[in-house]
């Protein structure tokens, strides 16, 4: 049974347009999407995970639709901005122990994977390491990464093992590299 299913997809509010998409996309695997401006591939990276609504078409994440069982849509799917997150150490630790919270997970387990994860993305700025890490701790089997930093690909790639990955680019090399 597919993961991600979106058919015909499409995102219209305002002056903020996207779509229409279609796709699938299985367990453990991977599909890098390229759009010709920031603000699409940012919408349809919220869309593949359940965050904003279909304006037209579906999206279902499992079985799930977005727009009448969201919690379970968040359950799978795990999102990653493409802004980098600001944190210090101290605030670091502050936002394990929120996401622990937040997912109802061990504290103490939350913070040894954190860390765990911390070390597999050694080298990666904090900044862009943080949001991947938070995402991860409640083992998500989608990730969908909003215009990740191509150069990262391999850690970044390697830290979700084996979830599905849909990541969104404006750059068709980027793009490749989440291939």
């Amino acid at each position: 049974m597919p993961l991600l299913r979106m058919r015909d997809a499409t995102f219209a509010n305002g002056d903020a347009a996207a779509g229409p998409v279609a796709l699938t996309l299985a367990a453990g695997e991977r599909v890098a999407l390229c759009y010709s401006s920031p603000r699409e591939a940012g919408i349809v990276a919220l869309l593949a995970a359940g965050i904003v609504k279909a304006s037209s078409g579906s999206v279902l994440i499992d079985e799930y639709d977005p727009r009448v069982q969201s919690v379970h849509c968040k359950r799978i799917a795990a999102f990653v901005p493409h802004e980098p997150f600001p944190l210090d150490e101290a605030e670091f630790a502050r936002y394990v122990e929120y996401r622990a919270a937040l997912w109802n997970l061990d504290l103490a387990t939350a913070r040894a994977d954190a860390e765990r994860l911390r070390a597999r993305l050694e080298g990666m700025h904090e900044a862009l390491a943080y949001p991947l890490i938070g995402a991860l701790l409640a083992k998500p089997r989608l990730v969908v990464l909003d215009r990740p930093q191509p150069v990262y690909a391999p850690q970044i790639l390697a830290a979700v093992e084996d979830c599905a990955v849909l990541s969104t680019h404006t750059d068709a090399a980027a793009a490749r590299a989440f291939e």
